[in-house]
């Protein structure tokens, strides 16, 4: 079985189309929206809104660590708009997924990453589109288990939840053959972004469920230039999948 995985999309619509050619199975592990874009300052949701000039501030800030100033600044570029904020931003997010849903392959297994917005998804759905987040699905006679989002950080994107919560998900999807999670488990090489030069954060609990079930994979993104793509915890092979907006190609899984 030819399985295709992408994660970390981030508005790459047009590589999303031919994702799953050759493949028996597709799953994308979340972030498709592109908010920020830390390379090219002129892409994505604040870019388009705001202006380049804006989201070089407003991303200066971030890479500073300067958190409540960027969070202040970018209250201040929202209140520009006029009215509510929020509903500003649901409008540009409903556009970007309206596009890349419409170019994402069918059938396929999706779940959410931290930058998603969960509850912007349900009309942009297709037929054949499974979205699973704390849940298995039976693939090819083998379990995939499947774990969205992320834990929470100074950046606060959209789809963060409390440790407690994340560990629970991952406590109601047991032992598994693949575990596929948008971020990796709490692992310092799978961690640390070797352009950004920081770390980000991992799952303590995706980590002790190698350690108890040993699946015999564990797929996710979330860090874009890992220093190291690929680990083995006992008989577990942990493996990022790649930062599909940069790349333009799945990880292929043969099974």
């Amino acid at each position: 079985m030819r399985i295709h995985v992408v994660s970390d999309v981030h508005g790459r619509a047009d590589a999303l189309k031919g994702a799953a050619d050759g493949a028996d199975v597709f799953i994308c592990l979340g972030d498709l929206i592109l908010f920020i874009d830390y390379e090219d300052h002129g892409q994505g949701i604040f870019a388009d809104l705001f202006g380049q000039e804006n989201a070089d501030r407003f991303i200066a800030l971030r890479t500073a660590r300067r958190f409540e100033e960027a969070r202040a600044f970018s209250r201040s570029m929202w209140a520009s708009l006029g009215g509510d904020a929020w509903s500003h931003i649901e409008r540009a997010v409903d556009r970007q997924y309206a596009e890349l849903f419409a170019a994402m392959p069918a059938p396929a297994y999706l779940t959410y990453g931290n930058v998603d917005v969960p509850h912007r998804w349900g009309s942009h759905l297709r037929e054949g589109h499974r979205v699973l987040d704390g849940e298995v699905a039976e693939i090819g006679g083998l379990r995939f288990g499947f774990v969205g989002g992320g834990l929470r950080t100074e950046y606060r994107t959209p789809y963060e939840i409390d440790d407690d919560e994340y560990a629970a998900k991952v406590e109601a999807v047991g032992a598994v053959d693949v575990l596929c999670c948008h971020i990796p488990p709490a692992v310092p090489e799978l961690l640390y972004d070797t352009v950004a030069r920081r770390f980000e954060r991992g799952s303590e609990a995706v980590l002790d469920a190698i350690h108890r079930t040993q699946p015999r994979y564990v797929l996710f993104g979330h860090v874009h230039q890992p220093l190291a793509r690929r680990i083995r915890i006992g008989r577990t092979e942990c493996v990022n999948v790649g930062h599909f907006r940069a790349g333009g190609v799945p990880y292929v899984l043969s099974v």
